[in-house]
């Protein structure tokens, strides 16, 4: 009887350890994420935009200003994220070795998920599109932050609403980017 008591007592104090340290990480990063919105974070290195300025609309000059109203200028999202780190999983008590299989395991599942988010922005879908980024936006939030992981959140938050192609096709040339980047920091 003591010894179940014990058990259950060590079992209670992990869970409540687990979710303390999560809370305390979350609090992290969205102190982050609004120091990136507000502009406190130092400058990063950006990626190469994968829709080059010529696809973007901009408004044509007309003879008199009456004939055609001036449509504004798309403004497609430019994303920069500090590196990933599986920091998060080495706090919950994984060692580095650990925690870098469960992001190498990650790596096939976000190249299984592009194309099938390709096909369905060729249609497109936006409710599926973000089906599919939540699916694994779940898997990278919980192995870590920055890059691959902030840009999902990002991305599937604006599928909620957004229903922009020339954004969501944006979002998914950084998914291409920032999965070749993941892929090359744990390989």
């Amino acid at each position: 009887m003591m010894l179940g008591l014990i058990i259950i007592s060590i079992f209670v104090l992990l869970v409540v350890s687990i979710i303390i340290f999560e809370i305390k990480n979350e609090r992290i990063y969205q102190e982050k994420r609004r120091q990136r919105r507000e502009g406190k974070q130092p400058k990063q290195t950006i990626p190469k935009d994968p829709f080059p300025e010529e696809t973007i609309a901009k408004p044509k000059p007309t003879e008199t200003p009456k004939q055609e109203p001036i449509k504004k200028e798309k403004k497609l999202p430019i994303c920069t994220y500090p590196k990933f780190t599986h920091v998060r999983l080495i706090e919950m008590g994984l060692s580095d070795e650990e925690a870098k299989e469960f992001v190498q395991e990650l790596i096939p599942q976000l190249e299984a998920q592009i194309p099938l988010i390709e096909e369905v922005l060729a249609i497109p879908d936006f409710h599926q599109m973000e089906r599919l980024t939540h699916s694994i936006k779940g898997s990278t939030t919980n192995l870590g932050t920055g890059g691959i992981s902030d840009l999902l959140v990002e991305c599937n938050t604006y599928l909620k609403t957004g229903t922009d192609i020339d954004i969501a096709k944006a979002y998914l040339g950084y998914l291409v980017h920032y999965t070749k980047e993941l892929k090359e920091q744990y390989s």
